[in-house]
């Protein structure tokens, strides 16, 4: 049986690992802690790990890694800026996500422009505040309009 063990996991991590798990029943450990040099040598008995962006996979990392005898790295993350490539070499096979959903990323870049056109998150603390004035909080109609990147770039702080 392939043991795995998830560094830096949250509870929905878990819930949707499992629930893939029961076609493959890989042994699975979930661990909280990021992995870095110092974390690394709690992967001692297991074949592969699941990491994020946030841990550290530098070549001190690598090392303890080898000697724990893990022999793939997979990471639940696009990037991989995280992970030194090169000192991995050929004994640790290093995997990641090759693309997002581009739905998913465009509908975020939508809600992006909207929040910041109506400038919800400055009517948000508003309003904890019990203060429901609209005083700088009017948007734009972006019916009609196109979306450029240099625009953005030049008028961002209006958007505040």
């Amino acid at each position: 049986m392939i043991k795995v063990a998830f560094f830096d996991t949250k509870e929905y991590d878990k819930e949707l690992f499992d629930r893939y798990n029961e076609n493959y029943n890989y042994d699975i450990t979930y661990l909280e802690s990021k992995l870095n040099s110092e974390t690394a040598p709690l992967a001692s008995g297991f074949d592969a790990l699941c990491i994020f962006v946030n841990d550290v996979v530098d070549e001190k990392t690598i090392n303890i890694l080898k000697e724990c005898g893990v022999k793939l790295i997979a990471l639940r993350c696009a990037g991989f800026n995280n992970v030194d490539i090169e000192h991995a070499g050929s004994d640790l096979t290093v995997v990641r996500v090759p693309e997002y959903s581009p739905y998913a990323v465009a509908e975020h870049a939508a809600a992006l422009l909207l929040t910041l056109n109506r400038k919800i998150y400055k009517a948000y603390q508003r309003t904890r505040k019990y203060n429901f004035t609209l005083n700088g909080l009017l948007g734009f109609d972006i019916h009609g309009k196109t979306a450029r990147g240099d625009w953005c770039r030049q008028n961002w702080k209006s958007f505040y």
